[in-house]
């Protein structure tokens, strides 16, 4: 990122912001470590920005896609009862899209990932959905790698 897009203490500028996945011109995409949801992905644009309408029309098409393009490979690899989409912001104002397979399962289904949790994690389940995660992930990079990120 260049200097005039950094801004010094944003999280998101000063850091990846998890697990590098995928890394484009214009944005990248990470998993996040978070637990009781082993299929967390966030689309993070690389620029400091803090809200959708920042973006011109043809950067908000192309950040779109990249979003669709993680939720269809996890919907593919991992036939999720569910993907969540957040764009939230409120503690981190860099703009990133919340990607998210959820299950029946998990903990808080089927309420938000921030809300309290309902019942006890599944770590079995969790752990075969980590398990999928390399083959998922290389072909969530063989799709975003083609598609100008």
């Amino acid at each position: 990122m260049s200097a005039s897009v950094h801004r010094p203490g944003c999280p998101l500028c000063d850091s990846a912001g998890g697990r590098l996945v995928f890394q484009g011109r214009r944005l990248r995409v990470i998993h996040a470590d978070e637990a009781g949801f082993p299929a967390f992905y966030r689309v993070v644009w690389n620029d400091h920005v803090a809200e959708w309408s920042d973006l011109s029309a043809d950067e908000r098409a192309l950040c779109m896609e990249a979003v669709a393009v993680v939720e269809r490979c996890l919907r593919d690899a991992l036939a999720p009862t569910k993907i969540n989409l957040a764009a939230l912001g409120n503690m981190v104002a860099h703009l990133h899209w919340h990607v998210i397979a959820r299950f029946e399962w998990d903990n808080r289904f089927p309420s938000p990932v921030w809300a309290a949790e309902q019942r006890a994690g599944d770590p079995q389940r969790e752990q075969a959905v980590a398990f999928g995660l390399p083959a998922l992930e290389r072909e969530m990079i063989r799709h975003l790698a083609t598609g100008g990120f």
